[in-house]
């Protein structure tokens, strides 16, 4: 069963997302963060790289896309906030983008 994230991975883990352009989303917990592309397709790929990887793992963003942009929002719903579904999500999506 997954857990919420511990205070040790908030100051350690999630600290180092912020840095690299996650922000923690108002009014709820978890992490929002808006990848630009060059174009539609080069968007569209990398939703199908994510979307791929969120069957894997069996998590799933929160995610908005118009032409080349992508607004994506992680929170695990079965702790009512983040954990390291979100973290393993995040870093995953910072990898893929071209």
């Amino acid at each position: 069963m997954v857990q919420p994230l511990t205070p040790e991975q908030r100051n350690t883990v999630l600290q180092a997302l912020l840095g690299e352009g996650w922000a923690l989303t108002a009014g709820r917990d978890a992490i929002k963060k808006t990848f630009n592309f060059k174009d539609f397709n080069e968007a569209f790929g990398f939703m199908a790289r994510v979307a791929c990887k969120a069957e894997t793992i069996e998590h799933h963003p929160e995610w908005f896309n118009v032409y080349n942009k992508v607004d994506v929002v992680l929170s695990t719903h079965d702790v009512k906030g983040l954990s390291s579904k979100d973290i393993e999500m995040a870093e995953f999506m910072d990898s893929v983008k071209v």
